[in-house]
């Protein structure tokens, strides 16, 4: 998250203007920074529109700070070091490259989380910011995970799993349906979703039914709630496989019905088009081969992209 206000400049970009000060090149900056040369540039103007001043003269070489730049240069490296120096500042673990992943929650609890110590191995730390929002990707994260029809411009996306969707509820909730499978049976008890209720509409609709939500039923931001409230008893939900499987490997939700229909979005690992960071890249392909895709797909998404 990103904090600033009309009396302090964004936050995020001071560091990034001092290093490309001291070292007097956004793309050593970059490679210091772990981030893109593009990235570098729009933290730059970022800055620079806030205070309405150029702080730096773009030179063919380099770039040279202008009068007003080397002012504030002077006052951001005190503000920085004051910052560094209260004690309190979290760092990742020594000799690990950080890669940074914007994911959903309902991914990061259900999908992620239980298969990250693999995936991050010996030589990765992953920087999780959960997140619904759209990702920006130009500003130091190198991944995300969103749900969406794709594609998009201006990213590289890699469609992550199907999903084949049924509902489910817990084993006490399902004995009150005797074995009955239909649409209007279900509908006795309340439907969970989430804020996206498509998926219900679509698989109610070959029954002739047009669902529209009602005071029973009930609502969450985010589908790991949805599961934790179906798997508590409080109403029938569609299973999002592999985000459900392990609630359905377990026993705490069963299937109470046999038909299933492909959800209409679908999750996407999403990178930008600029080039990918080797330890990015690396947890690229260890995630999409997680995911179950070959080496072909990863090679594709994996492959290096334009210069920032």
């Amino acid at each position: 998250m990103v904090h600033s206000s009309a009396s302090l400049p964004p936050l995020d970009t001071l560091e990034t203007f001092a290093r490309a000060a001291r070292l007097g090149s956004f793309s050593a900056a970059a490679e210091e920074s772990g981030i893109t040369h593009g990235a570098v540039s729009r933290q730059v103007s970022r800055l620079e529109r806030w205070m309405g001043v150029r702080l730096f003269e773009r030179a063919a070489r380099g770039v040279n700070l202008t009068a007003e730049g080397t002012r504030f240069f002077a006052r951001a490296e005190e503000a920085l070091a004051l910052l560094g120096n209260s004690g309190e500042r979290w760092s990742p673990k020594r000799g690990k490259a950080v890669v940074r992943l914007s994911v959903t929650p309902s991914v990061a609890s259900l999908w992620l989380f239980p298969r990250l110590q693999r995936l991050e191995g010996h030589d990765i730390h992953l920087e999780l910011f959960l997140e619904h929002r759209l990702a920006d990707l130009g500003e130091g994260t190198d991944l995300a995970i969103r749900c969406g029809k794709g594609p998009w411009a201006g990213v590289r996306g890699q469609h992550l799993w199907r999903e084949r969707v049924f509902p489910i509820a817990s084993p006490t909730l399902a004995k009150r349906l005797a074995g009955r499978t239909k649409a209007e049976a279900l509908l006795e008890l309340p439907i969970l979703h989430d804020s996206n209720i498509e998926g219900w509409r679509r698989w109610l609709a070959p029954e002739g039914i047009d669902y529209i939500p009602r005071g029973q039923d009930r609502r969450f931001e985010d589908y790991n709630i949805v599961v934790d409230a179906c798997c508590q008893g409080l109403g029938i939900a569609l299973a999002r496989p592999p985000l459900a499987s392990a609630a359905l490997e377990a026993g705490r939700v069963v299937a109470v019905s046999d038909r299933t229909i492909d959800y209409h979005v679908a999750f996407h690992l999403i990178r930008s088009d600029d080039a990918l960071r080797a330890p990015a890249a690396e947890f690229a392909r260890r995630f999409l081969r997680e995911a179950g895709h070959d080496e072909a797909a990863i090679a594709a998404f994996t492959a290096p992209g334009r210069k920032g």
